[in-house]
């Protein structure tokens, strides 16, 4: 599938994930095709943002409903008036953007209120709106019209700018990856093929699902929990006990199965959890909750799919989208990234069991030993205590020491603006100034606090940007968004105390937003993070966290919240070890199931026989037989991540070697603000208006290098040879 859908589906997937981590408070609504007050915007006030304060579901539907049979009103007449297109910037992309903007606008503020106060808008109410939203925008990538005026228009070879090549090209790829280009009984085909792919993806899902709520089991043993922190304890404690005092449940769910194998004294127990966990679906108990068929079905399903598009693999289809363009160069990064990783997992992992072992660990060192084990050591070697951490770091010193931070490198300005309609009294609303303009270019709003009857929290997302509008001039539209976390909220005297994590999140979603508010693309299907490679997607956030090992950055924004007493500098120094601690370890972990994420959709040789073969290559440690890992692996089977999880790893190489050239400048090479003009100019304002390998070249002066990443996690020593 195309970018932008790709996009919209995992939007789609997310919100109906909520369904399962959140209570369905609320009613259905049903969208009528016209709402009222048909006439004029209802969810906006005369300032020109959104109506916040007053917006009720049914109001939110009739804007909506709206827009989008107005939306898909427009895509018809400008299908009808394609035979007479001469140009299609003027006669196609401009009327979009004009549609794009107000249905975006619409959507983007059912999507902040549903993330930030669910309680006014309900899953099952957002989703009717989301569907019928992405419904309408759909029209207009399943546009035969719309994808020959592309290609007639690239056909004409008169020069243009890298910004209307890339509208082009992805109206082109859009339609090729939609099966525009199929005709007659191989469309016939894949229609079919993409049913089907939907129903085993759906069936694989449910039963993960199901699987995985399966498994509890309760205890209460006192000393198992003795070190379990309080947000722990709260989560299995059982619904009329104590949390100190138990029983205490444990279950598969991330949010308890994590911590738990990290906290629990007990090795039976985590044995037991781990077992349970790499042996779901694998049908050596319950036959019928068995996913290696549906697994084997999606694989051939999207083999096939890919070969009536016109690609030899999975693979080749999912690279027209990604920065990386080849499975090759994916592929040569992994062995190089390996090569370091797998000798220092060797010693790490060593290391472990000695130190296991002189605190009377008599047993094999076993997989469900090592998160145990490792935050042990971690605490004895950096004595490093989150709760301690988090009162050196108040919400209010952070967020001033980030956007002071942004001001300095990006000549911006980031000013509170007062008396906006939000969606609760916590809520701030910022505009950002350039240093050449005394009007806003931008704006943003942030949601900080945790909330637990209103808003959603979901344990692998701990902070949310929505995008509400995009950049354009054709619609004279600038970027507007919304930051929206889960800290926790003041208490008395205190401010809001955030944990190391915590900043990061903040630090990373600000930094990704910043493509967005930033960008100077004219365009707003290729502005900010529209068009953005999947690969690229997560770079921007990903080059914020690197300021917090930087010691100047983090003396700046912590001062304990009584005394202003910074954090001390042995802590500061720890951070890096901690960014480091087993990294060898972690990154083969991450290396392993980006490989065999590839190799699944490059072949087809049996799903355990890719992992017996690959598994020694990544892993020292022995090959579990009952080991059924990829029979749950639902990021690459049911959701959007097939042939793409190794995006992760990639985007923090580029990172890495981003941020790089500030570390030169820091040494004296270059000045560090002409480095933070260039990174503005290139990665924050060209955002998908030109390629992410263009775009990274033009900042760094040539291709991309994994040392970088090596060295931020202390791997960079002498490789292992081949």
């Amino acid at each position: 599938m195309a970018l932008s859908l790709l996009r919209k589906n995992m939007i789609a997937r997310h919100v109906k994930r909520q369904l399962y981590h959140k209570r369905n408070a609320g009613y259905v609504v049903l969208i009528p095709e016209i709402g009222e007050d048909s006439d004029k915007n209802i969810l906006l006030s005369e300032s020109g943002l959104p109506e916040f304060n007053d917006i009720t579901i049914e109001k939110c539907i009739a804007a909506i409903s709206k827009e989008s049979l107005e939306y898909e009103n427009g895509i018809k007449q400008i299908e009808a008036n394609s035979p007479n297109c001469k140009n299609a910037f003027t006669d196609v992309f401009q009327p979009m953007e004009h549609l794009d903007s107000q249905l975006e606008f619409n959507w983007g503020m059912a999507k902040t209120l549903y993330l930030g106060n669910s309680s006014l808008m309900p899953t099952k109410s957002y989703l009717k709106i989301h569907e019928r939203a992405y419904k309408a925008k759909s029209s207009k990538f399943n546009s035969l019209a719309i994808f020959q005026a592309a290609v007639n228009e690239k056909d004409k070879l008169k020069k243009i700018s890298d910004e209307e090549q890339r509208l082009l090209d992805k109206h082109i790829l859009e339609g090729k990856l939609n099966g525009l280009s199929v005709q007659g009984m191989k469309k016939d085909r894949l229609n079919n093929i993409l049913i089907e792919l939907q129903k085993e993806r759906h069936i694989y899902s449910e039963k993960v699902k199901v699987a995985t709520n399966k498994f509890s089991y309760t205890f209460d043993n006192s000393e198992v929990v003795r070190d379990f922190p309080d947000s722990l304890l709260k989560a299995m404690a059982l619904p009329s006990a104590d949390i100190h005092t138990g029983p205490w449940k444990t279950t598969l769910q991330p949010h308890i199965y994590e911590p738990f194998m990290q906290y629990c004294s007990s090795r039976q127990l985590r044995w037991n959890a781990w077992q349970a966990y790499i042996g779901r679906c694998s049908g050596y108990n319950e036959k019928e909750l068995e996913t290696s068929t549906h697994l084997e079905q999606i694989r051939k399903l999207r083999q096939n799919q890919a070969q009536i598009l016109g690609y030899d693999s999975y693979v080749d289809m999912s690279m027209e989208t990604k920065m990386a363009r080849t499975a090759e160069n994916v592929n040569r990064v992994i062995h190089t990234l390996l090569q370091s990783a797998r000798p220092m997992q060797e010693r790490e992992l060593e290391d472990l069991k000695n130190f296991a072992k002189d605190r009377g660990f008599d047993d094999e060192l076993d997989y469900c030993d090592i998160p145990y084990w490792q935050r042990k050591q971690k605490w004895s070697l950096y004595g490093f205590d989150e709760n301690k951490v988090k009162e050196y770091f108040p919400l209010p010193k952070v967020i001033n020491s980030l956007f002071n931070l942004c001001t300095t490198l990006f000549k911006i300005q980031i000013v509170e603006h007062s008396g906006v309609h939000t969606w609760h009294k916590d809520v701030k609303f910022y505009d950002i100034f350039d240093d050449s303009s005394n009007k806003p270019i931008a704006g943003f709003y942030l949601d900080p606090y945790a909330r637990e009857d209103e808003k959603i929290r979901i344990y692998e997302d701990a902070g949310w940007h929505v995008t509400i509008l995009n950049r354009s001039t054709i619609a004279s539209s600038n970027p507007l968004s919304a930051l929206i976390f889960n800290f926790d909220p003041p208490v008395e005297s205190k401010p809001a105390l955030l944990s190391f994590s915590d900043v990061r999140v903040l630090f990373q979603k600000f930094g990704h937003s910043l493509r967005h508010l930033l960008t100077k693309a004219n365009y707003s299907e290729v502005a900010g993070l529209s068009n953005v490679e999947w690969d690229a997607a997560e770079v921007c956030g990903q080059v914020m966290t690197h300021w917090l090992y930087e010691p100047a950055t983090v003396q700046a924004l912590s001062g304990h919240y009584a005394t202003d007493e910074p954090l001390p500098d042995a802590i500061i120094h720890n951070l890096q070890n901690l960014r480091s601690h087993m990294s060898g370890y972690n990154l083969c972990k991450e290396l392993y199931l980006s490989k065999l994420d590839l190799e699944l959709h490059s072949g087809r040789k049996f799903w355990r026989d890719v992992v017996r073969d690959l598994w020694p290559k990544y892993h020292v440690l022995p090959f579990n037989k009952y080991d059924s890992h990829p029979l749950t692996f639902t990021k690459i089977i049911s959701e959007e991540w097939g042939a793409a999880y190794y995006s992760r790893i990639w985007s923090q190489m580029i990172a890495a070697d981003i941020y790089s050239a500030f570390e030169e400048a820091r040494q004296g090479k270059q000045d560090i603000l002409e480095v933070g003009k260039r990174y503005r100019d290139t990665f924050l304002a060209l955002g998908g208006s030109c390629h992410p390998s263009e775009v990274f070249r033009r900042f760094r002066g040539r291709d991309p290098s994994p040392n970088a990443l090596l060295n931020n996690l202390g791997l960079s020593g002498k490789p292992m040879e081949d």
